[in-house]
């Protein structure tokens, strides 16, 4: 199935898996929107990528309502937005229970409020893609919220590619990927820190952008997959 011509919406595309989504939907031949809560990164990132930009807080129900009430139809929505940090390494003892409430605010909550608003613009045969994480299928110490949210979001994918039918929705679960949130580490550091954290996947190495957006493109045109969680995670699932 051809992007050629097909409107595409990236929420999230203001930098990292989400702007290399965009990207690739460009190459493809797709018209792109990209959408964040950073009016301003977002515009400079759809400025670089020649594209379509808009602010989107999808914690704001009325205000994601209101979005898609007046951008028209898309023929694919892409959900990049958010991250994991603030809770990692907090032991469950520890834990402050209304901030851990918080992770869920965007990449549960926010997905799941874009699909009920988008659900009214998508076609028959559109996607809608999410984004988990293999914390889902790795738990570590000190990483329960952020576990249990990248869990709940893969039954999401399952429960709403059935609410939603025929519109597909699936989830892309990528592991170590090469974006901004490592710079983190300082850069004298950074590649054996990954050498380190990938030496027992069967793929040894971190992932680069480019290749995450591989599947969320697939998700897009594979007409004939829905439900379905799509990982790219070198193998980390299996090499441990």
């Amino acid at each position: 199935m051809s992007l050629v011509g097909k409107r595409v919406l990236v929420i999230g595309g203001g930098s990292g898996i989400g702007y290399a989504v965009a990207e690739a939907a460009l190459r493809d031949g797709a018209k792109v929107m990209v959408a964040s809560t950073n009016a301003q990164r977002v515009g400079a990132a759809a400025a670089k990528l020649m594209a379509d930009s808009a602010q989107l807080d999808v914690t704001d129900e009325a205000g994601v309502e209101a979005f898609f009430a007046g951008h028209g139809a898309f023929d694919h929505i892409a959900f990049t937005a958010g991250d994991w940090g603030g809770l990692r390494g907090v032991r469950l003892a520890d834990l402050d229970l209304e901030q851990a409430r918080n992770i869920f605010n965007v990449r549960f909550w926010g997905a799941l409020t874009v699909a009920k608003h988008a659900a009214k613009v998508l076609p028959p045969g559109g996607s809608y893609t999410i984004t988990d994480g293999t914390l889902a299928h790795l738990p570590q110490k000190g990483t329960v919220m952020s576990t249990a949210a990248a869990g709940a979001i893969e039954f999401l994918t399952r429960a709403l590619a059935v609410e939603l039918a025929p519109i597909r929705v699936n989830a892309v679960c990528p592991g170590m990927i090469r974006t901004e949130v490592w710079n983190a580490i300082p850069e004298e550091r950074r590649e054996a820190s990954f050498t380190q954290m990938t030496k027992n996947q069967l793929i040894p190495r971190i992932g680069e952008v480019a290749e995450a957006s591989e599947a969320y493109l697939y998700l897009m045109r594979g007409g004939y997959t829905t439900g379905q969680v799509l990982y790219v995670e070198g193998g980390s699932l299996l090499g441990r």
